[in-house]
């Protein structure tokens, strides 16, 4: 014999009763099957406002009873042939007309007791079970109805009834032992007491009606349909990542269930549990999925973890004082006060210190809990031996659960790690002797990175997902974007990263989508995007809140740039190749290096230097390996060194940068570039990486423009005096010509002092036959004496300065 469930989704209106029985076709020549139902989906919710309005004097009460007739009388006459309807109409219209009755009561009294509210909310099961009990008797003749108070006893606990097992296996047994019937239907989560009065299971129990029903009969299974692939390694609303769980164990189901698997209602398995009858979850909606198979079986599992679970709404309770100290019954007392007020207690745990206790109760019992708790240890408080009950509500219980994870060291060191990472705060913890789950108190806005976090460093195979906050997508942005979508597969199959952009803002718009924006439309999506707003962004990238953020600036904004310690102190990493934060007052530039470390935050700014090339990354392993940097020589500016690599005399200055802005290796105010402050920043940040303060006013900047252009006012001024002042270029080429030179822009720091300017570089020096716009470095330290450590290659170019950026994200992934 085998029991099946099937639940309010499964039994929500006709279309889906029709493939509950063509499930049951399918099993009814294996075995005798008993059917257990729930309610139509949303009709218990129905009956509950019901009553709830009618005890308030709300006739609205009134339009609800017409909406569930509705529902009930649509079913029928989807299900049943029209000659058959009549006699199903008119039973179901009786047992309607008998709920308005209850509930006009209700009205004239203005009260609702919890003797009627049972039976008011067992009217969505008995409805539910008549009219499904008459469709599968068209399709199965010789299939039952039985109506499962006459078989199920309890006390008169109305709410959450306790069963009489001794009378009701006995009643079971009884009547299943004559009756032969194929399919016998029973509805779910109803029940009657000793004396007569209907009784309820509790919310979800209609689960606990077919385990009752199961192990009463030692039936071979108990197969549960919902509409789901039976239980997950975690909620798949909030972990899109998660995976059906193939076999559990009853204990492991328990622990899952106790905390929000939503597929088993907790006390379901009981029954069960004694007989060692397995338990099936399936999907009715895709039956031929293997759904999850629940025994006491000993499988062998390579994974501790067998899923993550969490329940919301919590408050944190704590008590505590030095009069707990050693004091006999403290927590004797505590709990008494919480079991007379009926609270259940769902977390525990206490200091080695005995200083104080935390309890994780509801957020909705919060309030009553203190007041009884202060209540009873006033005298304490008052002498000042015991605080004041502290309530921290809106928090989260998240929970690890897994039968073998008592056999495997380390797995709550990698939890709390993960966690911590994430700057996902800890308030409590507490685990179990058995070591069956370990369970954290955290706050609720927290919760879905928390749940994806923990699932993909348990689950992914340790794939690491990125998500990736873009603000800038000119010509360096764009080709980012491409790179991005060109190497995504590649970094998840070797490198396991997960990438993927969640926002991209202009200076014009922005547009987000929390699921990952598709690459190949960025551009579309974006132009109807919301108007850009920068703190619009930060609060909307805040309140993602998502694991592993990155805010990625691809522009040259100061104003952009003051927002990195926003991101930061929330946890959300920083890759900019925006030189002005690192350059700024050196007080700020050490801020965010230690609000990055403050907050385990990665601030990288690679492309701050050298676009592509990996200065700073270098610059950090010597500094890290104990080595000192003295002397530092470089042609930062792939700009400057393309301009004077591509002026000689045959063209003019004028016309060289303008070359260069076009091919995109200066930016559209090519002043920036021609001042040398560019290079005066870059120089700044290689000095204070190596360890060295300064700021960019002890940088001497010696100018090669004439003053005519230092002066211009505008770009198309500069760009004018650039052929006004042409003899002044023309000049410094003769005259690098005339010293067999060549001209490159050098930077320098030796002995605490910094300079930028235009130098002419003789033959045997390293810089002459720098080509094109590459840039060079070259490092004098402790162990690089005579001969420097020199980085060389392209230091201009949207494509080289994206692939830097890239390779920072790439380097947040591989922490």
């Amino acid at each position: 014999m085998k029991i099946l469930k099937f639940g309010g989704t499964s039994v929500a209106n006709a279309q889906n009763i029709k493939l509950v029985i063509n499930i049951v076709k399918n099993k009814v020549a294996e075995s005798q099957l008993i059917v257990v139902v729930s309610a139509f989906s949303g009709v218990t919710d129905l009956l509950v406002l019901a009553a709830q309005k009618a005890s308030e004097k709300d006739e609205i009460y009134k339009d609800i009873i017409a909406t569930i007739e509705a529902t009930h009388l649509t079913a029928i006459k989807e299900l049943i042939p029209v000659n058959d309807q009549s006699a199903i109409l008119s039973h179901i219209k009786r047992i309607i007309n008998h709920l308005e009755t209850l509930l006009d009561g209700c009205f004239l009294l203005g009260e609702l007791s919890s003797r009627t509210s049972d039976t008011i909310l067992g009217f969505g099961e008995m409805l539910s079970s008549y009219i499904i009990a008459e469709a599968f008797k068209q399709q199965l003749p010789g299939s039952e109805y039985k109506d499962s108070r006459e078989l199920i006893k309890t006390n008169s606990h109305f709410g959450k009834a306790v069963v009489n097992f001794n009378l009701t296996d006995a009643l079971i047994a009884e009547f299943f032992s004559i009756d032969t019937s194929p399919v016998v239907i029973i509805p779910g989560f109803i029940a009657s007491s000793t004396d007569g009065n209907n009784t309820t299971l509790g919310r979800g129990g209609s689960d606990y009606t077919a385990a009752i029903v199961a192990a009463a009969l030692n039936a071979t299974h108990l197969e549960i349909w919902t509409d789901v692939n039976g239980m997950f390694t975690a909620n798949p609303k909030l972990v899109k990542q998660a995976q059906p769980i193939e076999t559990i164990s009853y204990q492991e189901a328990m622990e899952l269930s106790h905390f929000g698997a939503k597929v088993l209602y907790p006390p379901t398995i009981q029954p069960v549990l004694s007989k060692n009858i397995p338990i099936l979850i399936k999907n009715t909606f895709e039956p031929e999925a293997a759904g999850t198979y629940i025994s006491n079986e000993n499988l062998s599992q390579t994974n501790p973890i067998k899923g993550i679970s969490h329940i919301d709404k919590i408050a944190l309770l704590t008590l505590e004082g030095s009069g707990m100290i050693g004091v006999s019954g403290s927590s004797k007392r505590l709990f008494e006060v919480l079991s007379n007020e009926n609270i259940n207690v769902i977390f525990i745990t206490q200091a080695s210190s005995e200083h104080s206790i935390c309890i994780g109760i509801l957020n909705a019992e919060a309030d009553k809990a203190k007041n009884a708790i202060d209540k009873a240890f006033e005298l304490e408080i008052s002498q000042n031996k015991i605080d004041p009950c502290i309530v921290e509500k809106n928090l989260c219980i998240v929970a690890l659960v897994g039968e073998n994870m008592k056999n495997h060291q380390g797995l709550s060191g990698k939890m709390f790690s993960t966690l911590g990472k994430n700057n996902v705060n800890i308030r409590a913890i507490a685990q179990g002797a058995s070591e069956r789950n370990i369970s954290v108190v955290i706050n609720e806005n927290d919760v879905k990175k928390a749940l994806n976090t923990l699932h993909e460093r348990f689950f992914e195979d340790n794939v690491k997902q990125l998500n990736l906050f873009v603000m800038g997508v000119g010509n360096v942005g764009e080709k980012f974007m491409e790179q991005i979508h060109q190497q995504k597969k590649y970094l998840k199959d070797n490198l396991k990263i997960n990438l993927r952009v969640i926002a991209v803002s202009n200076s014009r718009k922005m547009y987000f989508e929390e699921e990952g924006i598709p690459l190949k439309d960025w551009q579309e999506l974006l132009s109807n995007g919301a108007t850009a707003d920068k703190d619009a962004f930060i609060a909307k990238v805040k309140a993602l809140n998502l694991r592993n953020s990155i805010f990625v600036d691809i522009t040259a904004n100061e104003e952009v740039s003051k927002t990195y310690s926003k991101y930061l102190k929330e946890n959300i990493a920083v890759v900019t190749c925006n030189k002005i934060a690192c350059s700024s007052q050196y007080d700020n530039y050490k801020s965010l290096k230690d609000l990055s470390r403050k907050y385990n935050a990665p601030f990288l700014f690679e492309t701050n230097v050298g676009a592509g090339l990996p200065i700073i990354d270098t610059l950090k392993h010597l500094i890290a390996s104990g080595d000192k940097i003295h002397k530092i020589q470089a042609v930062l500016s792939g700009s400057l060194n393309f301009i004077f690599n591509n002026f000689n005399e045959n063209s003019t200055f004028f016309d060289v940068v303008k070359e260069a802005g076009v091919q995109g290796f200066t930016e559209p105010d090519p002043r920036i570039d021609l001042s040398g402050m560019d290079v005066a920043r870059k120089i700044l940040i290689l000095i204070r990486e190596s360890g060295y303060r300064m700021d960019i006013d002890e940088i001497e900047n010696i100018s090669f423009l004439p003053q005519k252009s230092a002066d211009a006012d505008t770009v198309p001024d500069f760009f004018e005096t650039l052929k006004t002042e042409a003899s002044h270029f023309e000049n410094l080429y003769k005259e690098a010509v005339a010293k067999d030179s060549r001209l490159k822009y050098v930077a320098q720091f030796e002995n605490g002092k910094a300079n930028v300017g235009l130098q002419f570089i003789a033959k045997d020096h390293p810089f002459y036959n720098l080509e094109g716009k590459d840039n060079i470095v070259l490092f004098y330290t402790d162990r690089y004496t005579d001969q420097p450590l020199i980085i060389k290659g392209a230091g201009a170019g949207a494509a080289v300065t994206a692939s830097g950026i890239f390779a920072d994200v790439i380097r947040i992934g591989n922490v």
